[in-house]
């Protein structure tokens, strides 16, 4: 009965959408890089540096918001196009390259917060700005629905918007038929003239954009200043919800919601209060990530032998 009350709460409802925002940014980040070819493992890294970089701008421009966001944004962008310049021309592997850019990031993160502030582990003494929240009108009127669905981060809205964008970007667009081509079959693309590695640069570059904004909302609209470590692995739990939803945005969208429901209902007090350790309870979201994983593998294994045998 405990459990039932915490998920029908307009609280955890509204803790879904707030935990799945970050998500969902880096599982589109990994999706566009995967689509052309190159798996970037360093989303997690990508958004911890932007997620300090937006604070720290923010900060040094009268704590204007979207000044930082822009700032972060460009950062991004560019950790996107070095990424595929180290992998693409210096040819080194794309998994060590995305292990050097997070553990680059997980102590270069801590040096750059300590010139910036004189601490090690928090930011809140730099005036950053924090992003709006939105409220929808109309929508916000609805009883129950209202109340969880409205009201959120205004780059919580841009990411919901950013997924029907991508659907249309990746499966409309010329641009967006090069960009799978890259990772499908590039030969074919460069047979017509096209120039593979220019379109993973600008792959490689929205990548590290989606990256950076997943970054920025966890700073400076989840909370209003950045942590240590903030991230908190959900850049390598947004790799496993884009595999699993076959690098699609909508079927994507949807496993994002899974893993944000199981990052809701760990942090969420009455579950803390249930009697179960705390430090178990942290661990769902990770554990959901392995358990589906585990059937997301198993699934794939039955299809090879059933291609192998037919």
């Amino acid at each position: 009965m405990k459990v039932l009350e915490i998920v029908t709460s307009i609280s955890f409802l509204f803790s879904i959408i707030r935990m799945t925002t970050p998500i969902l940014y880096a599982s589109m980040s990994y999706m566009v890089a995967d689509l052309a070819g190159t798996a970037n493992i360093g989303i997690e890294g990508m958004m911890l540096t932007c997620a300090l970089i937006g604070v720290v701008a923010s900060a040094a421009m009268g704590g204007n918001a979207f000044l930082g966001l822009i700032v972060a944004l460009a950062v991004g962008a560019l950790l996107g196009i070095l990424m595929c310049f180290i992998v693409s021309k210096l040819k080194t592997d794309p998994t060590i390259t995305g292990i050097a850019y997070n553990l680059t990031a997980a102590g270069g993160t801590v040096f750059l917060l300590f010139l910036a502030v004189g601490e090690k582990g928090i930011s809140s003494s730099l005036a950053s700005g924090v992003l709006p929240q939105v409220e929808i009108p109309l929508i916000k009127e609805i009883p129950y629905i209202g109340a969880a669905v409205s009201g959120h981060n205004v780059l919580t809205y841009v990411a919901v918007l950013l997924v029907f964008v991508l659907s249309v970007f990746l499966y409309k667009t010329s641009l967006g038929l090069h960009i799978r081509s890259c990772g499908e079959n590039p030969e074919a693309l460069e047979s017509v003239g096209i120039h593979v590695l220019k379109v993973r640069y600008i792959a490689l570059a929205l990548s590290g954009m989606l990256a950076a904004m997943g970054g920025v909302y966890m700073s400076m609209g989840y909370v209003s200043y950045f942590v240590k470590d903030m991230t908190a692995g959900r850049g390598f739990i947004a790799i496993a919800a884009a595999s699993l939803g076959g690098n699609k945005p909508i079927p994507m969208l949807i496993v994002c919601l899974l893993f944000g429901i199981a990052d809701a209902f760990a942090v969420n007090p009455g579950t803390q209060n249930m009697g179960i350790p705390t430090e178990l309870v942290s661990t769902i979201p990770y554990i959901v990530t392995v358990i589906v994983l585990v059937i997301y593998s198993y699934k794939k294994m039955k299809d090879r032998k059933k291609a192998a045998s037919a």
